[in-house]
């Protein structure tokens, strides 16, 4: 097996911006998506009052990060879920709110530099996907049921691939000889199905497919719809989401449910603000931060990323759903 390596996109900018909610002892910060850990290690390395959970899905990942942050003692604390799970975690370890969670929703390097994982085209394996491997249907599963109609809008909406009614039709022919089973099965069959002007631009032919394959295995977005509004809702008064994107859909969904949760509703008109109209959190990037030249070329994986923050300033409302407060 290939030994994953793992370099966190914008991390110092990522701890500073955590940072201001996880001063007071027994601050806790939640790492939605931990990965190999890279962003929580530097967290419990120069934050020294915060605690920390670690979410994760996948059961590989839980199991490295875990042995690389022992150090760190009973200051983490690792936890088996989707992240969408956050309220029911935060309140299965006895905890009322918190003070930080963070999110980097890019593709771990865990599940990129793992060959037998089936998330790279540029290997043949397996085609699976799934970040948690113990549960849910694989790529190949879905390659070799879904229908036409349902692999092109897959791959129209998740890859904005310009030809995904082509490749859809030609993955529906092909399946009736031989089912796919393996990344190079697809790779092969992409190649056949794009025309060579459109294969020499745009990156690797298979890069929009096996992104769109992968969001729609892991049921992405749905999970991120239902899990940005939850940390919104779990953070106590200055407590701080700070959330990392590199797909335009998930930026997009980050960016909504920000500026919703940090809108004045009152008439643009008015001369003053009532008394509880104000909103319970504000904005503390200014649009969308992106990784600088420098970070782009010692870690091409930052070159898409899409930083974005909010504190929360005022207590959440009493009829908000998620953890009681």
């Amino acid at each position: 097996m290939t030994t994953p390596r793992h370099a966190p996109v914008l991390l110092d900018r990522v701890v500073a911006l955590l940072a201001p909610a996880l001063e007071a002892p027994g601050s806790v910060y939640v790492d939605c998506t931990l990965g190999l850990g890279g962003h929580s290690e530097a967290v419990l390395e120069r934050l020294p009052n915060a605690r920390v959970i670690g979410i994760d899905r996948d059961p590989a990942a839980l199991q490295m990060s875990s042995e690389r942050l022992a150090a760190h003692g009973d200051r983490f604390t690792a936890v088996h879920a989707v992240y969408d799970e956050l309220p029911e975690v935060v309140g299965s370890l006895g905890l009322d709110h918190v003070d930080a969670v963070f999110f980097d929703l890019g593709v771990s390097s865990m599940q990129l530099d793992v060959r037998e994982r089936g998330f790279a085209y540029s290997e043949d394996a397996p085609l699976d996907m799934r970040m948690d491997p113990t549960t849910g249907r694989t790529a190949a599963e879905l390659l070799n049921t879904a229908t036409a109609q349902e692999l092109t809008r897959i791959l129209r909406e998740y890859g904005e691939e310009k030809f995904a009614s082509r490749i859809a039709r030609e993955v529906v022919r092909r399946r009736e000889t031989t089912p796919f089973s393996t990344s190079a099965d697809l790779v092969e069959l992409l190649y056949a199905s794009i025309p060579a002007p459109a294969r020499r631009t745009g990156g690797h032919p298979a890069k929009r497919t096996f992104q769109a394959l992968r969001m729609a295995v892991n049921d992405e977005l749905a999970v991120l719809r239902r899990a940005i509004p939850a940390s919104i809702e779990v953070i106590g008064v200055g407590g701080r989401v700070v959330v990392e994107a590199y797909h335009s859909l998930e930026d997009r969904l980050v960016k909504r449910a920000f500026a919703d949760a940090t809108r004045l509703d009152v008439p643009p008109d008015l001369p003053f603000v009532p008394e509880g109209a104000e909103p319970a959190l504000r904005l503390v990037t200014r649009g969308a931060e992106q990784a600088d030249e420098h970070e782009i070329a010692e870690n091409p994986r930052a070159a898409s990323v899409r930083l974005r923050a909010v504190e929360r300033v005022l207590p959440s409302s009493p009829s908000s759903p998620g953890v009681a407060r």
